[in-house]
């Protein structure tokens, strides 16, 4: 069963930039597209970004494209997302999890995530 640990989150003020990781463990990270998905408090968790297994395909929502670019390396069974120009409404816990690649749903367990903080 794959096993993963989302990283890099923190507290920024609007307008900086983070990195997010995520490290796979026990199952074939290569095999799989990968998403990040958030929850901020109140709200349901939704799709931020996909990638597809060998990267040659991504998808974003449409509330980060042009300022969020997720990335992997499959030798290090890592997938990223680099965060720029954030937003105090990008304020929320960030997941990775792999995702299906015919509709990039998730599917699998949650892993603990990580906090991202945007001050205005």
């Amino acid at each position: 069963q794959v096993q993963l640990v989302e990283s890099g989150g923190g507290l920024v003020q609007a307008g900086g930039s983070l990195r997010l990781s995520c490290a796979a463990s026990g199952g074939t990270f290569s095999s799989y597209a990968m998403g990040w998905f958030r929850q901020a408090p109140g709200k349901e968790r939704e799709f931020v970004a996909g990638i597809s297994w060998n990267g040659g395909r991504t998808a974003y929502a449409d509330s980060v494209k042009g300022r969020f670019t997720i990335s992997r390396d499959n030798a290090k069974s890592t997938v990223y997302l680099q965060m720029n120009s954030l937003k105090p409404e990008d304020t929320a816990v960030y997941y990775c999890i792999n995702i299906r690649a015919n509709n990039w749903t998730p599917f699998g367990s949650w892993g603990q995530g990580t906090q991202v903080t945007v001050s205005s």
